[in-house]
């Protein structure tokens, strides 16, 4: 007998690696639905795309009722919506900061809030959020988004945990620079776009990282990594998806004194 085609709702699949996922999934065998905030229809590669903006409690609500209905329920989501925000800390307002927020931590956990109850009373399925490597460190000029990231991680560990005998899997994928959208839709920090005290070092710092995006991985090789997440029986916790030099700051960080980590960091950057 065959079986059921498992259902799989992506978030923010409408441009990056959200579409890069959702389409692997999608010619792989899954019945796959993407979220964004406006389109909806069914995409070249199969996909469902639904209305839901991951900053709003009942659009969220709404959308998974919606698929559930259509699908009959959720076998696994994806959090991959967020955006990148850039700036000095000291020269990021509390507005900023909590919109990034809303949409990079506060989204993933809406999502899980809503998706959870599902897949407890299946008695399985995965949650993997796409977390990134400045969720692993403190990434200069991107000290919020790496905050926003490290809570990511914090809760998925914690929902690992929680949810490890319930036949529920829970992974992060940890992209690096990734040859996307994202660097032209990142936004900056209303005081960072004035000649500040951090303007030289900022400078200096996105000049290299424009470098660093020229060589960025393609979106498709998180998406595969995403499917071998789908298709394992253990799947591990991290899943780090990046070039090698971008890779190695976690061994690093981990096992290198920090003042010599901070130096090796720092020259790489440009700090």
């Amino acid at each position: 007998m065959r079986e059921p085609q498992k259902v799989v709702l992506v978030t923010g699949a409408s441009s990056g690696i959200g579409k890069a996922i959702a389409h692997r999934l999608a010619v792989s065998g899954y019945r796959v639905f993407g979220t964004s905030r406006k389109a909806s229809g069914q995409n070249e590669s199969g996909v469902e795309m639904i209305c839901m903006d991951v900053d709003d409690d009942d659009s969220v609500s709404a959308a998974i009722r919606h698929v559930t209905a259509l699908a009959g329920g959720i076998d696994a989501v994806v959090n991959n919506a967020g955006w990148a925000l850039n700036g000095p800390v000291e020269e990021t307002i509390v507005a900023e900061a909590r919109a990034l927020m809303e949409t990079n931590f506060f989204g993933v956990f809406r999502v899980c809030r809503e998706v959870l109850p599902i897949l407890r009373r299946r008695g399985q399925g995965h949650i993997i959020n796409i977390s990134s490597l400045s969720g692993t460190f403190g990434t200069p000029f991107s000290g919020l988004y790496s905050a926003s990231k490290f809570a990511v991680e914090g809760l998925t560990e914690a929902l690992r945990f929680e949810t490890r005998k319930m036949g529920i899997l829970v992974s992060l994928v940890q992209p690096g620079d990734t040859d996307t959208q994202l660097p032209a839709n990142r936004r900056y920090t209303d005081a960072s776009k004035a000649d500040g005290p951090y303007a030289s070092s900022f400078k200096r710092y996105l000049d290299n990282q424009a470098k660093d995006e020229k060589s960025a991985i393609s979106p498709d090789a998180v998406a595969s990594v995403v499917l071998k997440i789908l298709q394992s029986r253990h799947p591990r916790l991290h899943y780090s998806v990046a070039n090698m030099g971008q890779r190695i700051v976690i061994p690093l960080k981990r096992f290198m004194p920090y003042r010599l980590f901070e130096w090796i960091v720092g020259n790489a950057i440009g700090l």
